[in-house]
């Protein structure tokens, strides 16, 4: 693979928010512009006919030429608005705060940087101009919207200048219909910035596929690590073992910096969907592993909604089609673990999901009554006696071999989030996987929970956390422990103890473990448009602040 010289950046919404800062002001010019040129309504009906229009076709619809044709009026009126909209008007704007430390940084590590934009000439300059950020640039292209050159061209002769040859780029925009589709069909290595009206926008081809996707500028850093890494030709292996909600979001946040990626999974689960099927069909509990394997997919959105998709009435309310559909393949191929190869074929998944046995298991619980409670759903049933130990039936399970060899060639392991015993300690019980995890040279992290769940660990520390992990795996075994420092608003914390549940402190006993412990910011932001993998919508990891750390102990 070729060594990287250079990074090509989009403006708008890539470096700063202008769908936030520019956008209204832009469609209330446009507004006046049209009822000016003769619409038949008020300025803010036409304000809000332009949102309205735009949310309901999305990014790529022409909405004015759309608002001219409702009320028959000619094309220049739409001429008009699209003038308006583009003006040279700017007012106060400002980079993404990430964006002068990262690009500055990007220079001193000999990187060459590039800014191409299109649009109005003198708008563009303007902004430029009051960002601040055109020193940190080598070359800065305005391509003007009306007498510029096609983006193609553009992008080849600003190579050319610079005597770069595509596969040595990396682009990074927004937008996936322009200056992805250009990088890709040049050559580069694209990079989509997820922010602003095009973020959700759906590929229409490959060409509008970009090879890694994220949300802040600063973000680059690991991912040009990972193509320094390529380019030397080692593509780490990594292995993340868990199950329930956690284990997806770390596959979410890893699955773009490798392909040499596997999710173990338990296969403990005998509540709701996966329960039923289970007992109704004879087959391992396919929950977990539908999880696993969406997060991995690379098909269709769709696709992925099917999968996900539960039945609201009727005689499969509350089932999962993904779950119904798992069952059903195994049935057809004759087995688990077949159904499972086949789900990953038609998902187009990037790396494996393994169950970490194939063997039917119940997970059980001793309580400090001295109590014993057998199957997932009753291990984890609030309002009863704290649990004391957790154990297998039968507790000589046969583990999964390629999940052992999958864990013996990790470069890195990643234990959790997830359920403390349901999700993660379920699989540290199937014999030979503690063992494989202590044999294994890779480093080991594991992901501590961000609040306390009913029923398993309540009161529980951070402390507590890793004395549970280190009984299955022993002392010492774990590298490093990721450990959320962010403190949510009250309002959110106050749903949770509500529930018996409480954020995961960090005391004085943590030091008593003899592993690295890195406290930082893992809350996933809760304003914006988030993945959900189960029914609740819970605070829970941020999968590209996860990534970032999780590939920094690489």
């Amino acid at each position: 693979m070729v060594k990287v010289k250079a990074l090509l950046f989009d403006l708008d919404d890539t470096l700063f928010d202008c769908c936030g800062l520019l956008v209204e002001a832009a469609r209330r010019r446009a507004a006046r512009a049209m009822v000016c040129a003769g619409l038949p309504c008020s300025e803010e009906e036409a304000y809000r006919r332009q949102i309205e229009l735009a949310e309901q076709h999305g990014p790529r619809f022409d909405v004015f030429d759309a608002m001219a044709e409702m009320h028959g009026m000619p094309h220049s009126l739409a001429q008009a608005a699209l003038a308006a909209y583009n003006s040279d008007e700017v007012g106060e704007i400002q980079p993404f705060p990430d964006v002068p430390e990262t690009l500055a940084e990007l220079r001193s590590q000999g990187y060459k940087l590039l800014l191409f934009t299109t649009g109005v000439t003198a708008r563009q300059e303007k902004k430029v101009k009051a960002l601040g950020i055109g020193p940190l640039f080598d070359e800065i292209v305005i391509n003007d919207v009306e007498t510029g050159e096609h983006r193609d061209d553009a992008f080849q002769d600003l190579l050319a200048r610079h005597r770069l040859k595509p596969d040595e780029v990396v682009c990074v925009g927004d937008r996936i219909q322009s200056e992805i589709k250009t990088g890709n069909s040049l050559g580069m290595i694209t990079v989509q910035m997820l922010h602003g009206r095009f973020k959700d926008l759906v590929p229409k081809t490959e060409l509008e596929e970009p090879d890694y996707k994220i949300s802040r500028i600063s973000e680059l850093q690991y991912v040009l690590r990972v193509l320094n890494r390529r380019n030397k030709g080692a593509e780490p292996r990594v292995v993340a073992i868990g199950g329930g909600t956690g284990l997806p979001v770390v596959l979410q946040g890893l699955k773009d910096l490798t392909p040499n990626l596997t999710a173990v999974v338990t296969v403990t689960d005998s509540g709701r969907s996966s329960g039923r099927i289970r007992s109704d069909f004879g087959v391992l509990p396919p929950g977990d592993m539908r999880n696993c394997l969406v997060a991995l997919s690379d098909s269709s959105q769709l696709l992925n909604d099917l999968f996900q998709y539960r039945f609201a009435e009727g005689a499969l309310e509350g089932m999962s089609f993904g779950n119904l559909f798992i069952a059903a393949m195994a049935k057809v191929t004759g087995s688990f673990e077949s159904a499972v190869r086949e789900t990953s074929r038609i998902l187009a998944i990037r790396g494996k999901v393994l169950p970490s046995t194939y063997e039917d298991v119940q997970l059980c619980a001793k309580l400090a009554d001295g109590a014993v409670v057998e199957g997932e759903v009753n291990v984890r049933r609030p309002r009863k006696a704290p649990i004391s130990g957790v154990f297998l039936r039968p507790a000589d399970a046969k583990a999964n071999e390629e999940a052992i060899n999958e864990i013996l060639r990790a470069d890195l392991i990643v234990i959790g989030p997830g359920s403390l015993y349901t999700s993660v300690i379920a699989n540290l019980l199937v014999p030979a996987v503690p063992e494989a995890i202590r044999a294994s040279k890779a480093r080991k992290v594991y992901v501590c929970n961000i609040v306390t769940q009913a029923g398993q660990t309540d009161g529980y520390s951070c402390a507590d956390h890793i004395a549970a992990i280190e009984r299955c795996l022993g002392e010492r075994v774990l590298d490093a422990v990721l450990v959320n420092s962010n403190v949510p608003a009250p309002s959110i914390l106050e749903r949770y103890q509500s529930e018996g549940s409480d954020l995961v402190r960090v005391d004085d006993r943590i030091a008593a473990h003899r592993v690295q412990i890195i406290l930082d910011d893992l809350v996933e932001n809760l304003d914006q448009r988030r993945i959900l993998w189960e029914k609740q919508d819970l605070l829970r990891h941020d999968p590209e602040k996860l990534a970032e750390l999780i590939w920094n102990l690489l």
